[in-house]
């Protein structure tokens, strides 16, 4: 959304359908074609969540409290409370310094910024590297290793609910509601395959079986032993140490040959992913089976440079069997084996022009390592990982359904704090 003179209204802009760029959702490729079209004209370019609500009187009188003329980042501040693995342990020594802004709050670039931006992007071409959390990328490109502008925290972007009494002062909300479109699909519409391998069979399957797969009715674990006791099916791929492209391709065909056809669903996971197949039943009465769904984390590769987005195998994949017989009839395939499957499948359905739905309830690592703020307004579907926690504490805290739940959408009861 672009803000202007102080009568003018706001122009909004919906980025996916800037579609010239594959990386438009990482949104710093924009910033040329914001400077180009808006430089002379805008104050401000505010960027937010599509379940982002806002006051648009709110919200201008709230920027004209900055002198627009000056490079200004503006936002609702989250940080790291420990340093983590999805920001590469950036600021490891105290990573509360660095803050970034919560995309639900919406967040605010001053024409100023975003020109200079634009000027950077032509000398510096973005690297081709990965992207895997947008908000705090954004914030370190901004940042310039503390040349560019700090963010800074406006509290009038809040992620409080529209209905709360605390968003008097709010010229932005967000309402933390699990999407639903319909009906939940059916349990029965909704196969699970679990990626899993025989030095696991002992640890992380009980895991799956104390927690999530009472919830899911169609369930197979797939390894590269035949344990009876659980029962694994051994699809002859030997395990390998990174990635897992041979396995997840054969899964792929055995859904499509080996099961009803009338099961429109298939869900990809690790042995360590955690997982509400509860609320995932919920998200998936907003999408159509029939069209080529690919839906979970996004993650990019190359975006600068013409890369590719994916999603990220650790929270979940989730396939519509139309998007599964689409890429089979395709020849793409794994160049080796132990080729990262998640990547190989987003440059698949990107050749094959099937774009990846993302959502952010799908979460690559565990609950600790996100911000709380970040978490507190949202009804996740999944969590990835075992490492240094209960992961069965976990579930039964972020995830479990619960009589609450199912009748108004909101999560009570449970005591968040130490996990």
């Amino acid at each position: 959304m672009t803000t202007q003179g102080q009568t003018e209204l706001p122009t909004v802009l919906l980025i996916h359908q800037i579609d010239r760029h594959e990386g438009a959702w990482t949104i710093l490729p924009l910033m040329t074609d914001f400077s180009v079209t808006y430089g002379r004209n805008s104050s401000w370019i505010f960027f937010c969540e599509e379940d982002t609500r806002i006051q648009v009187i709110k919200l201008v009188e709230t920027l004209r409290r900055f002198d627009k003329s000056k490079e200004w980042f503006l936002g609702k501040a989250l940080y790291d409370e420990e340093s983590t693995i999805i920001h590469h342990y950036a600021f490891a020594e105290n990573p509360s310094v660095f803050k970034f802004p919560d995309f639900a709050a919406g967040w605010a670039l001053s024409i100023p910024l975003v020109n200079k931006l634009a000027k950077k992007l032509k000398s510096e071409p973005l690297k081709s590297d990965f992207t895997i959390d947008l908000k705090h990328e954004i914030a370190l490109y901004i940042w310039q290793k503390g040349e560019g502008p700090h963010l800074t925290p406006v509290p009038e972007f809040c992620t409080d609910d529209v209905n709360s009494y605390k968003v008097d002062h709010c010229a932005t909300t967000f309402s933390n509601f699990l999407p639903l479109c319909g009906e939940p699909v059916n349990k029965e519409d909704v196969f699970v395959a679990v990626k899993t391998c025989r030095k696991f069979h002992g640890d992380r399957i009980p895991v799956v079986k104390q927690t999530w797969e009472r919830e899911a009715a169609l369930i197979e674990y797939y390894s590269d032993y035949a344990d009876i006791s659980i029962p694994t099916i051994d699809l002859g791929i030997p395990n390998t140490d990174r990635g897992h492209c041979g396995k997840t391709f054969a899964i792929l065909e055995r859904f499509l040959n080996h099961t009803s056809p009338r099961t429109p669903w298939l869900v990809v996971v690790d042995d360590d992913t955690l997982i509400s197949i509860f609320r995932l039943r919920k998200l998936l009465s907003c999408y159509d089976p029939n069209e080529p769904v690919f839906l979970g984390e996004r993650y990019g590769y190359g975006l600068g440079t013409g890369g590719y987005s994916y999603i990220t195998g650790g929270g979940g994949m989730v396939f519509s069997r139309a998007a599964v017989q689409k890429l089979l009839a395709s020849k793409c395939r794994c160049y080796s084996m132990d080729a990262p499957d998640d990547m190989v499948l987003g440059m698949c359905f990107s050749g094959l022009g099937i774009p990846i739905t993302h959502s952010p309830l799908f979460h690559q690592a565990r609950p600790m390592d996100y911000p709380k703020d970040y978490l507190s307004h949202q009804i996740p579907v999944s969590f990835h990982k075992h490492w240094n926690i209960d992961p069965v504490k976990v579930y039964f805290t972020w995830l479990a359904p619960n009589t609450e739940e199912s009748s108004n959408g909101k999560k009570v009861g449970y005591n968040r704090e130490d996990l």
